[in-house]
């Protein structure tokens, strides 16, 4: 079995490997919680062991839903926030054709909806969609979250008014807390088909539960493989067959400690733009608390190159890299040879296009090395299902380990609730009533 695998010679120059093996104890100490539950925020780990749990009744269930969507829709609008749709659209982006976005053999779309609260893209979301066949896939624990609230309110009466009440029953699918909630008090009411939100799964961590696999599953990929891959991930970190994630969070915080605050996420391969976004929900809710934490962000390479890559060659030394390398692209594409050679690149002629992206990838991590920046490389086989299984598991387990050597909690996300406060009071939300009296009194 092909696994992913994590080099760290690229640090090498900047903390040593004894600085590094010294968090060994800790570290071990950290996956020793996730394991047995012991941590700070364990009532938020049961995505520790899921991949090697879930059942293949449930993947069955949400394969058959899928199809059924598929059947009665064209397009199918996943509603939802933070990790309720950035873990799907990831996959989804991942393994779907970029100038066929969303799409696969059914010829099923899915688009996103309720992860941000701008009206004109609200609007043109819905006039796109007045003569399509849709459908909703809608996600929240609560039901009253106000970014999916707002648009499953209007995408729900829009869709009602299209196709009718009874067969938009058949159409709209929840996701949602398994007894209460106002989505699952609707959800009862109208009878929808509807799958479960785990009490002890956290929304960042919740891409392999039926939150991000049914959208997978209506694109068209393969959730049984996906999941396969993140299962053999999970037996070899869990049981220590395998010390990537290990080796992962190790060596992030020893960098950490040596005055590298900031981590950017590098890929060459467009198709993996939204991973990053993913993995930067992920780090940022799990290890931005208590006044510490790395600060994740990401760059899609080489176009980045041209803007960012100046910053990353030259500026402040406070940052390092993860560069995720995919070994295999699905296609092969030489470049040709042209008569008159105006450009200068018959040099290249007969090459294929990711040797020379395999190059700018290996010239830059040396550059940005030379130039005091620490490298770490992900080395990714392909992208498909099961290899993305893998790398989200690998990301889930480290960050984990990760969270508990920084010293904090990774499962919970306090600083969050700060803008619905106010955003609340702002709005005059019964129940707010001091809240926006104090906001008031500071905007005199």
């Amino acid at each position: 079995m092909d696994i992913i695998n994590v080099e760290t010679t690229g640090v090498l120059g900047f903390v040593d490997q004894a600085s590094i093996d010294a968090l060994k104890d800790v570290g071990n100490k950290a996956l020793r919680k996730l394991i047995d539950g012991t941590g700070v925020g364990n009532d938020y780990i049961g995505w520790v062991n899921l991949p090697q749990h879930i059942s293949g009744e449930l993947l069955d269930d949400i394969s058959a839903t899928a199809a059924q969507l598929r059947s009665r829709c064209e397009v199918v609008v996943a509603i939802g926030i933070g990790g309720s749709y950035l873990g799907a659209k990831a996959i989804i982006e991942a393994l779907s054709n970029t100038f066929s976005a969303y799409t696969n053999n059914a010829n099923t779309k899915v688009l996103f909806a309720g992860q941000n609260i701008g009206e004109d893209y609200l609007y043109e979301l819905q006039d796109f969609l007045r003569d399509k066949q849709f459908g909703i896939i809608v996600i929240s624990k609560s039901g009253t979250t106000t970014e999916p609230a707002i648009a499953f309110r209007l995408l729900k009466e829009q869709l009602e008014q299209q196709v009718g009440v009874d067969e938009a029953r058949k159409r709209i699918v929840a996701i949602t807390d398994a007894k209460k909630g106002a989505l699952r008090s609707l959800t009862v009411t109208e009878g929808y088909k509807s799958f479960v939100i785990a009490d002890n799964i956290g929304g960042r961590f919740s891409v392999l539960t039926p939150v991000g696999l049914l959208p997978i599953a209506v694109a068209g990929f393969d959730i049984h493989a996906l999941i396969k891959g993140a299962a053999d991930m999970a037996k070899l970190s869990l049981s220590g067959q395998n010390d990537c994630a290990m080796t992962y969070a190790l060596t992030r915080n020893t960098l950490y400690r040596s005055g590298k605050k900031i981590e950017i996420l590098v890929n060459y391969n467009p198709k993996l733009h939204s991973v990053g976004e993913w993995w930067k929900q992920l780090y940022g809710e799990s290890e931005g608390k208590d006044g510490k934490g790395i600060f994740p962000a990401s760059v899609d390479n080489t176009t980045d190159l041209h803007s960012m890559g100046q910053w990353i060659q030259d500026g402040e030394r406070t940052v390092f890299e993860t560069v995720i390398s995919v070994a295999a692209p699905e296609n092969e594409l030489r470049i040709p040879t042209d008569k008159e050679n105006l450009d200068g690149l018959n040099y290249l002629a007969g090459k294929r296009v990711d040797e020379v992206n395999k190059m700018a990838e290996l010239g830059t991590r040396i550059a940005h090395i030379d130039g005091g920046v620490p490298n770490i490389k992900i080395s990714l086989p392909c992208i498909s299902p099961y290899y993305l299984g893998q790398l989200i598991y690998f990301f889930e387990v480290a960050c984990g380990i990760s969270g508990y050597i920084l010293g904090v909690n990774p499962f919970n996300q306090p600083g969050v609730e700060g803008y619905k406060r106010n955003m609340f009071a702002l709005l005059e939300k019964p129940g707010y009533e001091k809240e926006s009296n104090a906001i008031k009194a500071k905007l005199k």
